[in-house]
């Protein structure tokens, strides 16, 4: 009994689920004063919404669908431009003096005041959303890569020249093995970036997804239908977020006990 109440990676499933029931229970105790609900709002009108959603009107799929899309885009867009960008200053000294000074001013401006300005470009279909979240994407796997391809041991890089490696080769099986690392930690963060400039996007302007209706709840002081999209928006993320630890644990089989330490994380 002690060994399954002491935390460890034998029960660490046990511990989650159980800290999940717990929040749920006293967010269903301070639900019961109906001044605190009005702010928390309740955890059985949040299922009952969701349920609605999925199960009895199924209107959430169109909007869903369009969440998911942009954020996909963006996701899959910003990190393959992030990559390459991060390679040719990683490995170009030259690139590097020259645009770093660029990207590190484009990477501190604030970029909620950039909706405005991709809604002008791209109208309020879905690229000005996917513009906005691959603002915050590619900054993310840009600075992971280009740090990755910079923390190459030059001994290691001598000692392949030594054997005979060309440009090629060292691109292949020194510098892209060292920036996996570097990427993949990226990526788990890139995800949940990519849906926060979906969301932010269809909430400064938008007639469908997610946000929207979260937008519209809140116009209406329904704080269920908020969290009820809150609750969505997560656990989308959280699969996402899986999928990419799948295809880390696959890309990185080359790595000493890559696997283990990513199933105890």
């Amino acid at each position: 009994m002690r060994k399954l109440l002491t935390p460890g990676s034998h029960n660490y499933r046990i511990w989650q689920i159980g800290i999940l029931v717990i929040l749920f229970f006293i967010w269903h105790l301070i639900s019961r004063d109906q001044h605190l609900a009005f702010f928390f709002g309740e955890p059985i009108g949040v299922f009952k919404v969701i349920w609605k959603w999925f199960i009895t009107e199924g209107n959430i799929y169109r909007h869903l669908g369009i969440t998911l899309s942009e954020t996909l885009l963006a996701f899959l867009i910003g990190t393959i431009a992030g990559m390459l960008m991060g390679l040719w200053m990683g490995l170009s000294r030259t690139a590097s003096l020259i645009f770093d000074p660029y990207l590190t001013a484009l990477n501190s401006m604030p970029r909620v005041i950039l909706a405005p300005i991709f809604a002008m470009w791209f109208g309020l279909g879905i690229w000005s959303k996917v513009a906005l979240a691959f603002t915050l994407v590619f900054f993310i796997v840009f600075f992971n890569v280009y740090q990755g391809i910079r923390e190459v041991s030059p001994t290691l890089i001598d000692n392949a020249r030594m054997l005979g490696a060309n440009r090629k080769q060292l691109l292949r099986y020194v510098y892209l093995p060292s920036a996996t690392s570097w990427v993949f930690s990226s990526l788990h963060a890139s995800v949940g970036l990519a849906f926060v400039g979906a969301v932010v996007g269809e909430y400064l302007g938008s007639a469908s997804g997610v946000g929207y209706l979260i937008l519209q709840a809140e116009g209406s002081f329904d704080i269920n239908t908020v969290y009820a999209g809150i609750i969505t928006l997560t656990i989308c993320a959280l699969l996402l977020d899986g999928l990419v630890s799948v295809f880390e644990r696959y890309f990185q089989t080359w790595k000493p006990g890559s696997r283990s330490d990513t199933q105890q994380v």
